[in-house]
């Protein structure tokens, strides 16, 4: 076995190998002086003769001996140079005509292998892209390709590395790759690949990774270890054709806590609330508008949508779990918009704030009572009646200006006491109320929801959006607009008899561009 790099503890210290580099730069099997070469990836320590994780590419044997010589990849784990291949690639023609292993066409159909074996992983397949018959594109062999290649590659030694290696060699391997997955290279790199997918193929993708991190956190929460995962919550912006843009995921199970019970939840509870994600987006309509003595940059609201989707299919969630309905739900959004540089900009005015149309509530409140003593004329009786009705909205929305920063927050209003969802628990008696909102909240004809469990937020609801005026000296400039984010996610018991509530948040910031023509 021929290791092309010699220095594995340099290699672990150092940034991930250039993947394609490497494939480049193979030589023709003429050269070989053995019927594989390898690539160290990771090890558990740096000692020679702990396991480490390896990239290999073999020769394989021809079915007929007129036929050209094909090459398969794998990922193995080497002990004692005995390799166990943990993935393995499909077959590859070699260029015989060349002093290299192969030709600059074969790479974009490995890029491709890559991409299809991370999909693969997908927990919830009857939800992916390909049930509509999608295929993976090629990229083109063009500037971000090295970053397309190198990306695909590391994530599927990750989700490798989580499903395949073994315990010991796992947690220092899974420790490395991690850091490699958050740098500002892999996560550009990553935006380049969804554009190149689409949308649906980015939901599989997305849900594959974030499957594999649930149940790596699953594994370093029940060993206690204190190993920080990869960055949970990815998102990326868009910024063109007066649109801007997020995307962003996380799965439920790496949001920060904010509040909950004390008596945590039973088995099957914590793996239905554990085994779903946060799927975002955010979208602003915008234009620019010249008045004669200054600029308006109008801001609208276009799409907020906020899903929370299963990441195993509906039979492990019956099975393991009590149901795909006993989830998260939005509770509150949070989007702050603002000019990072603020010299040409003169005033932000803001609509008024708002509403959902109204839903009527009404209670009735009855006492009685009664005192009469056997053989007595003496007698005492009470009685009291109370009819309330209360018009409440399920969602608020509220605009709000903070310096030159324009405040977006939509709130779900608890429809029995009119209380802040995100920032309260439900009491007893509610609970137990099978006609409260919260309750069969997926099927109801006034749910809050889709039926789905996310919300919608359409631009036609929500005020006349944000107007900044801007000095004609901006005129040419690319301006930065930075959008911050939170999403509250609160779980209150759907059919499931429980007493378990919580509440998750998470933040997010990404830098939006417009250009003042």
């Amino acid at each position: 076995m021929k290791i092309i790099f010699q220095n594995p503890s340099t290699m672990a210290s150092c940034c991930f190998p250039d993947i394609l580099c490497w494939f480049q730069n193979l030589p023709s099997i003429s050269q070989w002086k053995s019927k594989s070469l390898s690539l160290f990836i990771c090890s558990s320590s740096s000692s020679s003769q702990s396991p480490s994780l390896n990239l290999s590419v073999t020769r394989a044997d021809p079915v007929l001996q007129s036929s050209s010589p094909t090459i398969v990849f794998s990922i193995n784990v080497e002990f004692s140079l005995i390799p166990v291949a943990l993935w393995t690639s499909k077959h590859y023609k070699t260029d015989s005509r060349s002093s290299k292993l192969l030709g600059e066409e074969t790479f974009p159909s490995l890029s491709v292998n890559f991409v299809e074996d991370v999909l693969h992983y997908n927990g919830n397949p009857c939800r992916t892209g390909n049930s509509y018959g999608l295929r993976v594109p090629k990229p083109e062999l063009d500037s971000n390709f090295k970053e397309i290649f190198n990306l695909a590659f590391l994530t599927l030694v990750l989700l490798v590395c989580i499903y395949e290696a073994p315990m010991d060699l796992r947690s220092s391997c899974l420790n490395s790759l991690k850091n490699h997955l958050a740098n500002c290279r892999s996560r550009n790199a990553t935006k380049v690949l969804m554009k190149l997918l689409g949308s649906n193929l980015e939901e599989q993708w997305m849900r594959s990774i974030n499957l594999a991190i649930t149940n790596w956190i699953l594994e370093i929460q029940a060993s206690n270890h204190t190993i920080r995962t990869p960055s949970s919550l990815f998102s990326y912006s868009l910024s063109t054709f007066g649109l801007w843009k997020v995307h962003l995921y996380c799965p439920v199970i790496a949001m920060d806590t904010v509040n909950s019970t004390h008596s945590p939840p039973d088995e099957r509870l914590l793996f239905s609330l554990n085994y779903h994600q946060l799927e975002g987006v955010i979208q602003f309509n915008y234009r620019v508008l010249k008045q004669q003595n200054w600029l308006d940059v109008v801001v609208n609201t276009d799409n907020i949508r906020c899903d929370i989707t299963q990441l195993v299919t509906k039979a492990l969630m019956e099975e393991k779990g009590e149901g795909a309905a006993e989830k998260h739900f939005p509770s509150r959004i949070s989007l702050q918009l603002t000019p990072l540089v603020q010299t040409n900009i003169l005033s932000v005015s803001v609509g008024k704030s708002s509403e959902n149309p109204a839903r009527e509530f009404e209670y009735e409140k009855a006492i009685e009572a009664g005192f009469e003593p056997p053989n007595s004329y003496l007698g005492i009786k009470v009685s009291a009646g109370e009819t309330t009705t209360v018009s409440l909205k399920p969602w608020k929305f509220e605009e709000s200006v903070h310096g030159y920063s324009a405040n977006f927050n939509w709130f779900l209003h608890d429809s029995m006491d009119g209380r802040e969802v995100f920032s309260s628990k439900p009491s007893r008696f509610a609970l137990l109320n099978p006609k409260a909102w919260f309750r069969d909240r997926y099927s109801s004809a006034y749910r809050p929801f889709t039926r789905q469990g996310g919300v919608i937020f359409a631009g036609d609801e929500y005020g006349n959006g944000v107007r900044w005026k801007v000095d004609k000296g901006a005129i040419g400039r690319t301006m930065e607009w930075e959008i911050r984010g939170w999403i509250w996610l609160t779980y209150w018991p759907n059919k499931h008899k429980t007493f378990y509530s919580e509440t998750r948040r998470l933040e997010f910031r990404e830098v939006l561009n417009l250009t003042i023509a």
